[in-house]
């Protein structure tokens, strides 16, 4: 049930003895993927029914992964080793034998759509059991081959960057990231199962807590998730390593900005009202009829912690296996699918993917989720926070 937390994920994966193993008896002898001497999307676009079968031209591979094809290459260089290290000869419903490119195509498929297994199988004519087995053969791979593409800004010349596109948007100087956290949504037995309590939220839906913090770009720089949604926002930021690793000044203790003679500001990260105000972790004013510099700091906050907002709806907009209410998942896979479509999310933005530029998302993050409210303060962190309110009204001297 605990978080996310380094790459023992691998290990817990070789132990299972879940229904996905079980149902390997019948994928045939094992025999290696055959030289793809065509376009491979020709021949997939073959397999597609129904509505993905309208068109099959490059825009609908575009419509249908919400990727681009560039990227979708990368995918499959990423995974390769992994997943062929450990292949299995996984058919079609007419027997031809899925290649690299096949099972990805189908992994993604399952993760972008939040389409059942049986409506993905029957969509790209693949059994149901070959479409479970092959997502989470693909999650493992992933894990093990793309962790990378979730990290901090460890040197110095990454995080001035991190900084500096985040002082650009409203002038907040020395802020090294956002953070937020999004419910995923389950759908459970009924919550008087003393085992599914725990998950049922504040907002009677059972979910599971996805905290992240981001950069301007809405690429994530950590996660934790695995928490149930019973947990509130700040008690979930507290038992996370980054909570710890700041408590003990090993993350966000680089370089200050001096302020005014007397008074440095140090690194920090910006959160919503449902985190407690840390000297490294600032959130906005509450109440009302707030005095002009207090008002003013609480508009610059807001415009920047909206980054950590969007990227969370982003992210579930273009995973929806993630984005929607989960039919009974397994609890302690969640937690590495959900990683997963982190890591993805990422790469479309290491690579700067035209195609998910070009998507209109709706930048609502968890819009039926009420505001939660922390009221743990910390007293040196509330001096720090109205000495840069008074220092960005021009009310502070240098």
């Amino acid at each position: 049930m605990g978080p996310i937390r380094g790459l023992k994920r691998k290990e817990r994966a070789e132990k299972d003895t879940s229904i996905e193993e079980l149902e390997s008896n019948n994928d045939g002898p094992c025999l290696p993927p055959q030289p793809q001497s065509f376009d491979w999307w020709d021949q997939f676009s073959k397999r597609l029914t129904g509505s993905l079968s309208e068109s099959k031209d490059s825009a609908n591979f575009e419509l249908i992964f919400k990727i681009s094809r560039k990227t979708f290459k990368y995918i499959c260089s990423l995974v390769k080793d992994v997943m062929m290290a450990r292949f299995s000869s996984f058919t079609d419903i007419n027997g031809r034998v899925l290649c690299l490119e096949d099972q990805v195509a189908v992994a993604l498929r399952r993760l972008s759509s939040g389409e059942s297994l049986l409506t993905v199988g029957d969509s790209l004519q693949v059994n149901k059991a070959i479409v479970r087995k092959i997502t989470w053969k693909f999650v493992e791979a992933m894990e093990e081959s793309g962790i990378h593409h979730i990290q901090w800004p460890f040197t110095e010349t990454k995080m001035t960057t991190v900084k500096s596109k985040f002082e650009k948007i409203r002038g907040l100087p020395n802020c090294c990231g956002a953070i937020d956290t999004t419910h995923i949504k389950m759908c459970l037995p009924s919550s008087k199962n003393k085992s599914n309590v725990v998950w049922y939220d504040n907002e009677k839906n059972h979910s599971m807590i996805l905290q992240a913090i981001v950069d301007t770009d809405m690429r994530f720089l950590d996660i934790v998730t695995g928490w149930p949604g019973s947990l509130s926002d700040s008690i979930a930021f507290k038992s996370s390593s980054f909570f710890k690793l700041c408590n003990e000044g090993k993350r966000l203790n680089g370089e200050t900005v001096k302020l005014s003679e007397g008074t440095e500001l140090r690194e920090y990260i910006v959160g919503d009202a449902g985190f407690p105000l840390l000297p490294w972790l600032l959130t906005p004013y509450r109440g009302r009829n707030l005095s002009e510099h207090k008002a003013s700091f609480n508009r610059r906050h807001t415009a920047t912690h909206s980054v950590a907002q969007k990227a969370l709806s982003r992210l579930k907009e273009t995973w929806k296996i993630i984005g929607g209410e989960m039919w009974r998942p397994d609890k302690d896979r969640l937690p590495r699918i959900i990683l997963v479509c982190c890591l993805l999310h990422n790469i479309t933005i290491d690579l700067d993917d035209e195609v998910q530029k070009e998507i209109l998302f709706t930048y609502e993050n968890d819009s039926e989720y009420r505001q939660q409210i922390c009221d743990s303060v910390d007293k040196a962190a509330a001096g720090m926070r109205r000495k840069l309110s008074l220092y960005l009204s021009g009310r502070l001297q240098p």
